[in-house]
């Protein structure tokens, strides 16, 4: 005895609104929100991530900023040096660039020669460096989130971590969360 058309009809229709119910959780339960992991310390991709995160803050997206590993470079204050470190925290300080203009580019470097070009025809064509990159993103509300262990690994210390009005220090574990919760999550 086959099924009547009907009940069949009946079923498919429970198994949409079903699945239609499931898609709408799944829709309403992610923020508009970008979190963006950034474990590259090159001045290029350091860039990229800051571009997407400040066109992403001027729609009015919230914006958090994971950085770890080799993209701590980027946040060390040029002119800070961390106190009471071991032999090999110090050659850590000593062999990675110090701050955001310091950084390499990650192909084409040329002996630092690279770096120079592309931030001379940067402003030649009117776009934002690096320091007011940063500068508007603190002002957008972008949050910068300092992987501990990472800064632990490399024996970097909070002072030596450069001023901005948004930055905080957590592990993995929060950067997981927040980009559960985001509606966009992007790897550097």
């Amino acid at each position: 005895m086959q099924p009547e058309p009907e009940s069949i009809t009946i079923k498919l229709q429970e198994q949409i609104d079903a699945l239609q119910a499931k898609v709408s959780m799944l829709e309403n339960s992610r923020k508009d929100q970008l979190s963006i992991a950034i474990v590259s310390g090159d001045l290029d991709k350091i860039m990229a991530a800051m571009i997407i995160s400040l066109a992403a803050a001027t729609m009015d997206t919230k914006v958090k900023l994971f950085f770890s590993f080799w993209a701590l470079s980027a946040l060390r204050s040029k002119n800070i040096r961390g106190k009471g470190k071991n032999f090999i925290s110090r050659m850590f300080g000593i062999m990675l660039p110090r701050g955001k203009n310091r950084l390499k580019l990650s192909t084409m470097n040329m002996a630092g020669a690279g770096p120079l070009m592309i931030k001379h025809l940067m402003k030649k064509q009117g776009v934002l460096c690096i320091d007011q990159m940063f500068k508007d993103a603190g002002e957008l509300g972008i949050e910068i989130v300092v992987c501990e262990m990472s800064m632990n690994l490399m024996g970097f210390k909070k002072e030596e971590m450069m001023d901005y009005p948004h930055l905080s220090y957590a592990g993995a574990v929060t950067f997981v969360c927040d980009a559960n919760e985001s509606s966009m999550q992007l790897f550097i």
